[in-house]
């Protein structure tokens, strides 16, 4: 069973990636902030983490910096949910050093398959 980490603060937006992605197996872990999200990831060792780029604590270009900084877990596929223009989240998110980019509001037809296609990268 895959482990996704969601690391978003806005609660609604939560409950709808747990309801998207509830049929499909997963097991889905959550943290409402950087911190509690860089401390999980260490901890449970997700295949996939899901960052909201702009957090309460710490925003989510410094969470992305700091797992990249954690050998155990600096390969863990991190996807920015974003609410940045779709014409520039992929470069941003990339450039912040997350391997893809999903933007908000979230497509939920087309989410699990994408969801898929990140897991598929760590098998």
């Amino acid at each position: 069973m895959k482990t996704i980490l969601q690391i978003e603060d806005n609660f609604a937006n939560k409950i709808l990636v747990e309801r998207v992605l509830e049929p499909y197996d997963y097991r889905l872990l959550h943290a409402a902030d950087g911190e509690t999200g860089v401390t999980l990831a260490l901890e449970e060792r997700p295949d996939l983490i899901l960052m909201d780029m702009g957090l309460p604590d710490i925003d989510g270009q410094t969470v992305v910096t700091l797992i990249r900084q954690i050998p155990e877990i600096k390969d863990t596929p991190i996807v920015a949910i974003t609410a940045w223009p779709s014409a520039t989240a992929l470069q941003m998110a990339q450039s912040y050093g997350c391997d893809g980019c999903i933007t908000k509001p979230i497509d939920v037809k087309s989410f699990p398959a994408l969801i898929a296609q990140y897991l598929k990268q760590t098998e």
